[in-house]
């Protein structure tokens, strides 16, 4: 007893011992331990786990690694693919460790259903551990050995369909190992088809999608900075990548630069696609950032030999420039299997030229080779002595370019890219080279030239007249208009000392209509912004440089006088700097005008539906914007004197000044609420359709909820480039709205992103906007946020509720119902700058 007693210390202590080191080493196995059906390894920050696994509804028992803390199983890698256990049996162990160690997977009976088949004999007598690591890479190797790449196998030389963050995508060229990714069968099944992906072993090397022996996408030759037919492959926020090729190994590989987030690539054999997901841990669900192919001109060879596939062009295949048709009975059905031939044959003895083409992805290239040493001068020259070479560009076009790449043979597979893509020299007969281009733009830069000194000369009698003109007008006439409670109006002179007296009146500019029409050359055609509901606005300088916008008021509009004067009071008090700045207004006669300050870059939606000026607005100023938006919304439902809710926010309804922030225009159409009244009611239904609540479009209330609605229809414009009213999608009929709903419902709302914006993207703070936008457009009221939630959600990183259902408004002629008169009325709002009134009801 007295033995036992003094023996039990060391007996706790051995057990201490062992729980620690087994606790401590949940990411390690050695050679004199299994793993059984039940048990799993988990990397030591969590991130992986490994373990035996049934996936779907199947009843067999696989060996894969997946993500540890994702609530929907999602498998990255699987061992016995081909091979699977029936039954709970399964042990994982090392074995052969004095001689040439292997992992293998045993079922009942000791039978070996899956092995890593190493033949590679250790020379050291160091014990041999199994470990997961962090970056989801099982790994066999010394335990002792502390460095991290010296493996005796790994996982990741043996992908299946998943490629991970530091996976190596392509060849060791001194094994002639190719890590090539394979398609599961099915959700059930993940057993490799024949739908692969990998790169291409060949002197010009690419990423290339298999259908068997086939190829179905093609990412073009790797230029120095990404694939050159692969887009999405830019400077971004959210992953690095790099291209390795030289005399060991050939591979792709990326990177995260979060290492809190996760990413994965994954060859889907359903929906036929290569896809990128990240995961948004706000929803719990992958998204798609990118897949392949992305369209019909992604899939290979669809226009066949030179000819280019334009999206957006209908047919989506036409022959370059200088080919025609080589069959123009098939091409005339769409069958562009025969491609293109050139328009004049090539004559290569007694000379030929070439034709530059840009923004292309690079023909097939397979049968082209590199020369790095040589620049494109010197390549042009090899081309075109040797009569099989048919084109020839830069090889490194990164820095200031470099090396030559040459094509021999048909070329095949071109895409045209309205932003990105290549140059590309295309050997074309003499007559119809760019040297016999250039002669004849000769002759055209020599007209244009003349023509050009023309329009200068006559362009400087004119200034000459305008400010001889100019002159008359040297003084701005600017009075004060006193608007006092009472609605009583006085003109008072700028010097009048009661002016600054009356403090409690509001004070207004009142400008001179002579001054207005010299500002405007007599509110000229030449000077119009546009048009609302309410007149015309033009633009205007006045003599001391100041630009402004006029808008005038048609005699039509049905203001009167007292109605425009208690509008004027009540605009002037807006004072944000998001919201347009009223500087005066003008009252003569028949004439009502109002006075603002110019914005000089005009409305958002001149930038956003526009794909060559929507490339000016990156991510980051379409951000700024969106929190200028609601900034400025913010104002008008809470901090200024009056609640007004604004009924027409839309983006013709956003300006944006030469700093590009905006500003909130057009309040013809608002209310005006006092104390803590924020909803009201009418019988005619105004605005503009697309942006309308549907309490309101339908039954005429409006409130708070109903600008939050609009915000969110704008924002989701904002985002993917589109507009609400008017969107189409070939797969269904659903607006912008029931879209992005669709998108997110399905897990990839990133789908939605205006494709000008792919490199500059802060996918989280997309993402973050999208649920936004739909919080936003809910169907009921009183489940939309309030603008001063949203301000805080779009300034914050706290995790946001989940939409729910948005509405979805049916496409329908833009007419609302007057419904005390039973009469339709047209309530779209179609000017591009407004700068109307705003009245109080």
């Amino acid at each position: 007893m007295e033995i036992l007693s003094r023996a039990f210390p060391c007996t706790a202590f051995f057990i201490v011992l062992v729980f620690f080191r087994l606790s401590a080493a949940v990411d390690i196995i050695s050679a004199s331990q299994t793993l059984a059906d039940g048990e799993t390894l988990i990397s030591r920050q969590g991130k992986f786990e490994l373990g035996f696994f049934s996936p779907g509804s199947s009843k067999n028992r696989y060996v894969g690694i997946w993500y540890k803390n994702i609530p929907d199983r999602t498998v990255v890698w699987v061992a016995d693919r081909e091979n699977p256990i029936n039954d709970s049996s399964g042990i994982l162990k090392i074995t052969n460790q004095s001689s040439s160690p292997n992992i293998v997977l045993l079922s009942r009976n000791d039978t070996v259903i899956w092995s890593s088949n190493l033949t590679k004999e250790v020379q050291s007598n160091s014990p041999l551990v199994l470990q997961l690591l962090d970056n989801g890479n099982l790994v066999l190797k010394e335990e002792d050995d502390g460095n991290s790449e010296n493996f005796l196998w790994q996982s990741f030389d043996y992908p299946t369909d998943t490629l991970l963050p530091e996976m190596k995508l392509g060849w060791n060229l001194k094994t002639g190992l190719n890590r090539r990714l394979s398609a599961w069968k099915n959700s059930d099944d993940p057993a490799p088809t024949d739908f692969t992906w990998g790169i291409a072993l060949q002197e010009n090397p690419e990423s290339i999608i298999w259908k068997g022996s086939k190829k179905i996408y093609r990412s073009g030759p790797w230029n120095g900075i990404g694939f050159s037919g692969a887009p999405e492959l830019r400077s971004n926020p959210v992953f690095g990548y790099s291209f390795v090729n030289n005399d060991e190994e050939l591979y792709y590989m990326y990177y995260l630069k979060d290492e809190v987030m996760l990413s994965r690539i994954v060859m889907n054999q359903t929906t036929g696609t290569r896809e990128r997901y990240t995961w948004i841990q706000s929803s719990k669900t992958w998204m798609v950032y990118t897949f392949v192919p992305r369209d019909q001109c992604d899939n290979y060879g669809q226009c066949g030999a030179y000819g280019n596939c334009v999206i957006g062009q209908s047919p989506i295949c036409q022959c370059l420039r200088g080919f025609r048709p080589k069959v123009s009975e098939k091409w005339d059905i769409m069958d562009w299997s025969q491609g293109c031939v050139r328009k004049r044959p090539l004559d290569c003895k007694n000379g030929d030229g070439f034709v530059k083409f840009d923004g292309l992805k690079l023909p097939d290239a397979m049968n082209s080779f590199v020369y790095p040493s040589m620049n494109l001068k010197e390549c042009r020259a090899k081309c075109l002595q040797n009569c099989s070479c048919t084109a020839y560009t830069t090889a490194n076009i990164s820095g200031h370019g470099s090396g030559c790449t040459m094509w021999f043979g048909e070329l095949i597979d071109f895409k045209q890219f309205a932003n990105g893509g290549q140059d590309l020299h295309i050997r074309m007969s003499a007559l119809d080279s760019d040297d016999m281009e250039s002669a004849r733009d000769g002759k055209k830069i020599t007209a244009i030239v003349i023509v050009s000194v023309i329009i200068i000369i006559a362009g400087i009698i004119g200034i000459v007249y305008y400010l001889h003109k100019f002159k008359k007008y040297s003084k701005v006439s600017i009075y004060h208009l006193i608007i006092s409670d009472k609605g009583k109006t006085e003109k008072i002179e700028e010097n009048d000392q009661e002016t600054r007296d009356r403090k409690e009146d509001m004070e207004l500019p009142l400008f001179n209509l002579d001054t207005l029409v010299t500002a405007t050359n007599d509110f000229s055609m030449d000077h119009k912004l546009g048009e609302g509901g309410f007149g015309p606005v033009y633009k205007g300088m006045l003599v001391d440089g100041r630009e402004i916008a006029v808008k005038r008021l048609s005699r039509s509009s049905g203001q009167g006088l007292n109605e425009f004067k208690n509008e004027v009071k009540l605009i002037a008090k807006l004072q944000h700097r998001n919201l347009v700045k009223l500087l005066g207004c003008c009252i003569q006669g028949d004439e009502k005008m109002l006075i603002y300050e110019y914005m000089p870059n005009k409305s958002l939606d001149s930038f956003i539906f526009d794909k060559t000026k929507g490339k000016l607005l990156d991510w980051s100023w379409r951000f700024q914007i969106i929190c200028g938006i609601a900034r400025g919304l913010l104002y008008l439902h809470q901090d200024s004197r009056l609640r007004i809710i604004h009924r027409d926010l839309k983006a013709s309804n956003i300006l944006l000044d030469k700093e590009m922030n905006p500003k909130i225009s057009d309040f013809g159409l608002a209310r005006t609420f006092g104390g803590d009244q924020s909803e009201g009611s009418t019988k005619r239904v105004v605005g503009t359709y697309g942006y309308m609540a549907p309490e309101y479009a339908a039954d005429g209330l409006f409130s708070v909820k109903s600008d939050v609605f609009s915000f969110g229809v704008l924002l989701l414009e904002i985002i993917s480039g589109r507009k609400n009213r008017g969107f189409y999608h070939s797969n269904h009929s659903h607006n912008l709205i029931g879209h992005a709903w669709k998108l997110w419902k399905e897990g990839k709302p990133l789908e939605l992103i205006d494709e000008v914006l792919g490199e500059t993207c802060n996918f989280t703070e997309v993402t973050r906007c999208i649920n936004i936008s739909l919080l936003c457009v809910q169907q009921h009221p009183e489940d939309r946020p309030n603008m001063a939630s949203v301000v805080l959600m779009l300034g914050s990183q706290t995790e946001l509720a989940q939409p729910q259902q948005p509405s979805f408004l049916v496409e329908k002629s833009i007419v609302g119902s007057d419904y005390s008169s039973g009469k339709q009325q047209d309530f779209s709002s179609t000017n591009e700058i407004t700068v109307t009134l705003l009245t109080p009801r």
